[in-house]
């Protein structure tokens, strides 16, 4: 359903005030001019029948010519009578309206002593001029309505500036930048109040911000430290010529999850301070996901699943890889949590990456909350529900477009639209 603004709306409620007032009073206008016509009318033919009885009580040959608009007629015989016009004729005493419009005809009869007095009065001209001034209200309605709406248009305006001025201002916040208050001088009342709200509001999201920017960075540099020892004792334990090949590669593997979370820390910051992130680079796909699942390789040996990497080596595509990394670690990782049996699958059809696997799916009404922070669509799992909610926010920082459907062999798949 359409809406309309503030602006509009005050001007309609003016327009539609001024409109119905004004067709009130011309509707009463109207049909106070009418009934007064026709009692005027009525008055003028009640008289003159008056006149014609009391000539003719007076003189009874006495005859009155007919006028411009009345004509007048005394039946005493059958004679008389066809002189009347038919649609007289059989008319009974009292007031009579013949016709209507322009041909419309005022008919008083009496019947005295067996004579028959008929008085008609032609209401034409009269009707002529009630449609002329009926034709004039209704053009005085129409100048009205336009003058109104014009009107309204101009005092709603006149009544919006300072919340349209407002609400431009509240548009362009940036809770980084400091700026002149919102609330200012010469303000109406509600306006002020409202934008001293505005201003506590910002205030408490300026605070909050800086607290969450403080813990980050606290966070980020009370985590790097142990990463860098655990590289360094990486390194050193890589030198020793008498370790067997299997600890050389758990070191090795140990290395690169290290490396792996300080890259993801570095993302994380900067998604926290919302800074812009690192230039894009050149990037084998089908190596980041191998490089992505690789933590989770023993659970899905543990489980049986299978895991299906259809990106062909050696497809090069240009992205934050530390970014990409995330949402691939974060993807892989619930797909291979909530998958029991069958498999994992990710393919690339430019530009979208689909990682699909065969577990127990989300409904509809789950979609639209996946993303949502500490939202789980599985009460019973394990976490915060974060992983999701980070994904999002990096897929927004980034500009991609995440996506979540029914996966064609029942579970899950998320489409991740890296344009």
């Amino acid at each position: 359903m359409k809406t309309f603004d503030l602006r509009t709306r005050v001007a309609a409620a003016v327009a539609i005030t001024c409109i119905a007032v004004v067709a009130a009073f011309a509707i009463t206008l109207y049909q106070a001019s009418e009934d007064l016509e026709e009692g005027l009318i009525d008055q003028i033919v009640t008289e003159e029948i008056d006149f014609l009885l009391q000539h003719h009580r007076d003189l009874p040959s006495f005859t009155r010519d007919h006028g411009p608009n009345l004509q007048y007629y005394v039946v005493r015989d059958p004679g008389d009578l066809q002189k009347v016009p038919e649609k007289l004729r059989g008319l009974a005493a009292g007031m009579h309206e013949i016709g209507n419009g322009i041909k419309e005809q005022h008919v008083a009869v009496r019947i005295v002593d067996g004579i028959r007095f008929i008085v008609a009065y032609d209401a034409g001209p009269h009707e002529v001029r009630e449609q002329q001034f009926k034709q004039l209200v209704l053009f005085a309605l129409a100048t009205i309505t336009v003058v109104a709406a014009a009107l309204g248009y101009w005092i709603a305006g006149f009544l919006t500036h300072q919340i349209t001025d407002l609400s431009a201002r509240v548009a362009s916040l940036d809770p980084g930048l400091r700026r002149a208050p919102l609330a200012q001088q010469g303000q109406d009342a509600e306006v002020s109040a409202l934008a001293r709200a505005f201003d506590q509001y910002e205030t408490r999201i300026r605070e909050l911000l800086t607290k969450e920017q403080e813990f980050t960075g606290n966070a980020s540099h009370e985590l790097r430290t142990p990463l860098t020892v655990i590289r360094t004792s990486c390194e050193l334990l890589a030198t020793d010529t008498g370790l067997p090949e299997k600890a050389r590669a758990r070191i090795a593997a140990i290395t690169a999850a290290a490396e792996r979370m300080t890259g993801q820390i570095e993302l994380l910051l900067f998604l926290a301070r919302a800074e812009p992130m690192a230039a894009h680079e050149t990037v084998d796909l089908a190596e980041c996901v191998d490089t992505a699942v690789e933590p989770w390789r023993t659970e899905i040996d543990r489980k049986a699943l299978r895991f299906d990497n259809d990106i062909r080596p050696g497809t090069m595509i240009a992205v934050n890889r530390q970014a990409l990394n995330l949402v691939l670690a974060n993807l892989l990782r619930n797909a291979v949590q909530y998958t029991m049996s069958g498999g994992i699958q990710v393919q690339w059809t430019v530009p979208t990456l689909t990682v699909a696997d065969t577990g127990p799916g989300v409904s509809p009404e789950q979609r639209a909350q996946l993303f949502e922070r500490h939202y789980r669509g599985n009460a019973g799992s394990d976490g915060f529900g974060l992983g999701l909610a980070i994904v999002k926010r990096a897929c927004d920082h980034c500009h991609w477009r995440i996506e979540v459907t029914a996966s064609p062999g029942g579970g899950t798949a998320f489409l991740l639209t890296l344009a």
